[in-house]
C-alpha cells in the first residue's frame, strides 16, 4: 500500500512539473545561487526546508491515521 501512495506522489509530483507549475521552487528567498563565467553553483537551503518540512508533516499524519 505505501509503494502505491509513493508512487501516486510521485507521478502528481512529475505532473505539476512538467507544465511548470512548481516554476517558484528553488528560487525561494534563501536559496543561494552562485553564477560566473562557465560556472554555477546552487545551493537550495530553503526550499529544502520546505521539503523537510512537508514530508515531515505527511508522515505524521500517517502515523496518527494508522
Amino acid at each position: 500500500m505505501a509503494l502505491a501512495i509513493a508512487g501516486a506522489g510521485l507521478l502528481v509530483l512529475g505532473l505539476l512539473l512538467w507544465p511548470g507549475a512548481l516554476g517558484w521552487f528553488g528560487r525561494l528567498p534563501g536559496d543561494i545561487r552562485f553564477e560566473r563565467d562557465g560556472v554555477r553553483v546552487y545551493f537550495p537551503i530553503v526550499s529544502m526546508v520546505v521539503v523537510s518540512f512537508v514530508l515531515s508533516a505527511l508522515l505524521w499524519l500517517f502515523r496518527r491515521l494508522s
